[in-house]
């Protein structure tokens, strides 16, 4: 959707252009000397679980016929599992939980019962490694870890929608009845996110599993009577710290197939909202212009950039929206790309030509999904289509223009 001028928003950079090149070079140079380029690739840790699982599907046989190939297209696995009867397809699931669980396309149903076959066994491998005394200390206290959040994984109720225990893991859960949501939102979070973080007792609002409640809340509080479900997606490898990994768009570009794989699979016909923190924004502009047109909204909130000059630049249908924080601390981050070194302009400049939102008493980068907040309460309206009651970052009505029946205060 096109972008349309606004007033300047509040907390947009002053700074001349040349300024702003100047410090984008300082900031890389700093990072260069500070990470060295060694930091863009982590290597793989954890157990061979998944590489295990993989080889034998390959191999896998259903009453003789073979099954698709665990990259196959969504349209694929659909049909395949489609061509199944409930019994075959729970073979499938308990047999090779780890390929299963992890398959866009397959019933989510057939995922959640997947999922929970796979943490499980992944829990016993931890657990043994915990007491493992060939491992060294530090590798058993983080196999302790592990076990102690695959258990909280698998408690009664949850609905794990993906789940891979490779190296710092991938993990997406599900709140509400994904097979009769009305409308779908998706929580895509930023750095330091793995298996570990994807959820947190002591600030709790900070991980996957507590945006997605407190969004899940905001919405059900918005529309009672409305179906939605939020899915907490920690689907693909993010960035640790704030390093090169972070200033560069290697793993969004993996992030990014990742996500539109998911926006394909989603079951329905319901309407989807992107809800995109940090690095997050960096994976859902990339993936903007691929998404499928059932993708009506992308929200950014904390953005270093999504990797476009402006809303036309994504190429996308849906709806741009973008919030920050006055106190967030990513609006020093230069939004520049210098040598593919950062993440291109400011998404909430008036230039980029996003819809601006309010995020009131959001308090700085990590607090944008915090009850009480304009922040997630705008969220909310997005989520479940209540335009018209969004609060604009302007104070006035700018950010709903152009939306059928929105436009009133």
């Amino acid at each position: 959707m096109p972008g349309f001028a606004h007033p300047t928003a509040p907390g947009a950079d002053p700074r001349p252009a040349a300024l702003r090149t100047l410090l984008a070079l300082a900031v890389v140079f700093v990072m260069l000397a500070t990470t060295g380029w060694t930091a863009v690739h982590r290597p793989e840790g954890g157990t061979p679980l998944r590489a295990t699982a993989l080889a034998a599907w390959g191999k896998a046989r259903i009453d003789g016929r073979p099954v698709p190939d665990a990259d196959a297209p969504v349209r694929t696995v659909a049909r395949f599992f489609a061509s199944l009867d409930g019994a075959q397809q729970a073979r499938l699931a308990d047999g090779y939980p780890l390929v299963v669980g992890n398959l866009d396309g397959a019933p989510a149903a057939i995922r959640y019962r997947a999922n929970l076959r796979g943490l499980q066994q992944a829990r016993r491998v931890e657990e043994a490694r915990s007491h493992d005394v060939a491992l060294t200390p530090a590798d058993r206290e983080a196999a302790t870890r592990r076990s102690h959040r695959f258990a909280s994984l698998i408690e009664p109720g949850r609905r794990i929608l993906a789940f891979d225990p490779t190296g710092g893991g991938r993990v997406a859960e599900v709140f509400g009845d994904l097979d009769r949501a009305e409308r779908i939102s998706v929580i895509v979070p930023g750095v330091d996110t793995d298996l570990i973080t994807f959820e947190r007792t002591q600030r709790r609002l900070t991980s996957p599993v507590g945006m997605a409640e407190s969004l899940y809340e905001a919405q059900r509080a918005a529309a009672p009577e409305q179906r939605t479900a939020v899915i907490a997606w920690a689907g693909y490898t993010a960035p640790a710290g704030v390093g090169m990994d972070a200033a560069t768009g290697r793993m969004a570009f993996d992030g990014a197939v990742r996500l539109k794989s998911l926006a394909a699979a989603l079951p329905g016909d319901a309407s989807v909202a992107l809800f995109c923190h940090s690095y997050g924004s960096v994976v859902c502009g990339v993936a903007a212009r691929e998404l499928p047109d059932r993708v009506t909204d992308v929200v950014v909130a904390g953005s270093p950039g999504m990797r476009a000059s402006s809303v036309e630049g994504l190429h996308t249908s849906a709806r741009v929206w973008a919030t920050r924080d006055e106190g967030d601390w990513i609006a020093d981050v230069p939004h520049l790309e210098v040598g593919g070194v950062g993440h291109g302009a400011d998404p909430v400049s008036p230039e980029f030509g996003a819809r601006l939102l309010s995020s009131a008493r959001a308090r700085s980068h990590t607090g944008y999904f915090a009850p009480g907040t304009d922040s997630v309460d705008n969220f909310a309206k997005i989520g479940t289509g209540a335009f018209s009651s969004v609060v604009c970052a302007t104070g006035d009505d700018v950010c709903r223009r152009g939306i059928s029946g929105a436009e009133q205060d």
